[in-house]
């Protein structure tokens, strides 16, 4: 089947997933259409709650394992959409509806490259997963699929990236801090202001610099983001909460990161999470190496994907602009559908793992 022919399924196949709610948790329906996709071409398909699993046909334990991998489910729409975000409209050279941008579009390329490359051998063997929870991080998504895989050796995933090779991601934690004072009367003003204790430990946060900076993902970035403390105007607080945003690189681990931080504020650190991993791949292997030869640009991602829950080496590209993903009216260039497949199948066809 050409590229063309790939292009225009993928693009009907797109359209069809619009045209179906999938919000996190709630992807039963557009997992049976893309089951029935791969059933249809005569793949075998696991589906793993909602997480869709093919291997291609002639696999061999003794070759490095590569894995495709896009999400189908999507955000929910914000208020400032103009259209119908489940009905798919054509227009103008684009594609509008929920999801189309993020991340049907490069869900759609990768299916399509999948079965075009099904019956060959390859110098490495070739999995699809179509996964479930990304936006929120889901323990039901890729972190319960991976369990149900070989040993990989190598993950594409599929996000919207204007076909540049991130060969690394920041990690996500999110902090629950909380500032212990005593409780007094205002009028008196005795007591220990959890508010006024705070402050120290904010000035740090918002000053204070990560020794370490990864060359592809710049700086660990701190942001507190949420504070709150007080009863009513007449009572010293004696505690004071708040929240801290924090973007990791592959310069440190999450934990390391939590550590540091814990040991230089006063306030209780807790973190909610520490799962959400940054991610790094080596600027020598051979994916980079062949993305190179392409020219293909590469750069370090400020977003989170399913990334942050692979426990192996990995790489996130696609067809979109990750600036459109979540806004209103969300849309898909038909022609980066068409670029998507064929930049994929270039990255394959010249990829040696060896």
């Amino acid at each position: 089947m050409t590229n063309q022919n790939l292009a225009e399924e993928a693009i009907e196949l797109l359209k069809q997933l619009i045209s179906i709610q999938s919000f996190s948790k709630e992807e039963t329906q557009t997992a049976a259409v893309i089951y029935n996709n791969l059933k249809a071409s005569g793949i075998e398909v696991e589906r793993v709650g909602n997480n869709l699993i093919a291997c291609n046909l002639h696999y061999d334990p003794a070759l490095p394992t590569v894995l495709l991998n896009s999400h189908h489910d999507t955000v929910k729409p914000n208020s400032g959409y103009t259209l119908n975000p489940f009905e798919p409209i054509e227009k103008d050279g684009k594609l509008y509806g929920l999801g189309s941008n993020d991340a049907g579009g490069a869900l759609v390329s990768l299916l399509m490259v999948f079965k075009s490359f099904y019956h060959s051998k390859l110098p490495f063997n070739l999995y699809f997963v179509a996964s479930a929870e990304e936006e929120i991080s889901g323990k039901k998504g890729i972190a319960l699929a991976v369990n149900h895989l070989p040993e990989i050796s190598l993950a594409i995933v599929g996000e919207p990236t204007e076909m540049k090779l991130a060969i690394a991601e920041k990690g996500l934690i999110v902090l629950d801090c909380v500032m212990h004072g005593e409780a007094g009367h205002a009028a008196r003003k005795n007591g220990k202001n959890a508010i006024e204790l705070v402050l120290d430990d904010l000035q740090f946060l918002k000053h204070y610099r990560f020794d370490k900076v990864s060359e592809a993902l710049g700086e660990v970035n701190l942001s507190v983001t949420q504070i709150n403390a007080g009863s009513q105007h007449n009572v010293i607080p004696d505690r004071c909460e708040f929240v801290v945003d924090v973007r990791t690189t592959d310069a440190y681990t999450n934990e390391e990161v939590v550590r540091i931080i814990d040991e230089a504020i006063v306030a209780e650190v807790t973190p909610r999470s520490t799962r959400l991993q940054p991610s790094g791949i080596p600027v020598n292997h051979p994916l980079v190496r062949t993305a190179e030869k392409l020219n293909i640009e590469t750069f370090g991602s400020p977003t989170l994907s399913d990334q942050a829950l692979m426990p192996f080496l990995s790489v996130k590209i696609g067809p979109g602009k990750s600036e459109r993903s979540h806004t209103a009216d969300e849309f898909i260039y038909l022609n980066e559908i068409h670029q998507g497949i064929e930049v994929y199948k270039m990255l394959l066809n010249n990829l040696n793992l060896e």
